[in-house]
């Protein structure tokens, strides 16, 4: 069980400090399957879950949709045939956040559920 799945979202204001470069290095240790992407010099956390079918990645996808509502941080979910690619990132302060590992965290958790349920 990682940590960080534990956590909850703090409320992400617009003022808030991006993660520093220590954090980003200390977070991404524990989620070490996702990738950092920049998408016009915004950071972002992403990961592709690759399922069976379409009705098992939209039921990853849904799972993810109601994590994301109850903590108030939305991801992008593109959802096709046998994958879905998730990414965080928290759109008010253009980057990474705290918030976002610990989102990525709690889907790892959501697919690893998902995989014991074949």
């Amino acid at each position: 069980m990682n940590p960080l799945s534990q956590d909850h979202c703090e409320a992400c204001r617009a003022d808030a400090p991006q993660v520093s470069e220590s954090e980003l290095a200390e977070l991404i240790r524990q989620i070490p399957d996702w990738n950092i992407e920049v998408r016009d010099g915004v950071m972002q956390l992403e990961k592709i879950f690759s399922f069976p079918d379409f009705q098992r990645a939209l039921n990853f996808t849904n799972a993810v949709g109601a994590i994301a509502e109850v903590e108030g941080h939305h991801p992008a979910l593109l959802t096709e045939w046998g994958k879905v690619t998730v990414t965080w990132w928290s759109h008010k302060i253009r980057g990474l956040h705290r918030n976002d590992f610990i989102m990525a965290a709690r889907t790892d958790q959501i697919a690893l559920h998902a995989e014991s349920h074949h």
